[in-house]
């Protein structure tokens, strides 16, 4: 079956040097892709008996989107995230149509051009907050748009 239109994200590419998103048209499959999902939950400490209770097969794609037609694949240029777990290279899902509160992470415009952090209220105002040293607290004003939340992260392992 070959994509549609329907069945792409299309972004438009985005030049900027420091910290900022690169914008890739990304296929975006709609077209449900299942994968197996075990019914146990992974040890990430001590390991424990393997078994072999499997759950429905798990849609990557349902379950990352929830609004098909608002949301993108970003992929993170920069490491002002990284305390979040978002490093150079990743790819986050970013959701248009889910509203931003504070301490959700988010993509916005400031000055025309797209960054990522974590959206913060402090004092009474909101600001754009990096999760890693040596970047600046942005103040959202009215040069600043935020343009969408952040829903999911994914990372190809080596």
């Amino acid at each position: 079956m070959s994509p549609t239109n329907r069945d792409r994200l299309v972004v438009v590419p985005l030049h900027r040097r420091d910290d900022a998103l690169r914008l890739h048209d990304v296929p975006f499959a709609l077209v449900p892709f299942e994968v197996s999902l075990f019914l146990v939950h992974t040890q990430a400490g001590f390991p424990s008996p393997a078994q072999d209770d499997m759950q429905e097969p798990i849609d990557l794609g349902a379950w990352l989107v929830e609004h098909p037609a608002a949301s993108y694949i970003m992929r993170v240029d920069g490491q002002s995230m990284s305390g979040a777990g978002i490093n150079d290279g990743d790819l986050i899902v970013v959701n248009r149509a889910k509203k931003p509160r504070a301490g959700s992470i988010v993509v916005a415009l400031v000055h025309g051009d797209r960054t990522l952090k974590r959206l913060r209220l402090h004092e009474g105002r909101h600001w754009l907050v990096p999760e890693a040293e040596g970047f600046a607290n942005i103040l959202v004003d009215e040069h600043v748009e935020i343009w969408g939340t952040v829903v999911g992260v994914a990372r190809k392992m080596a």
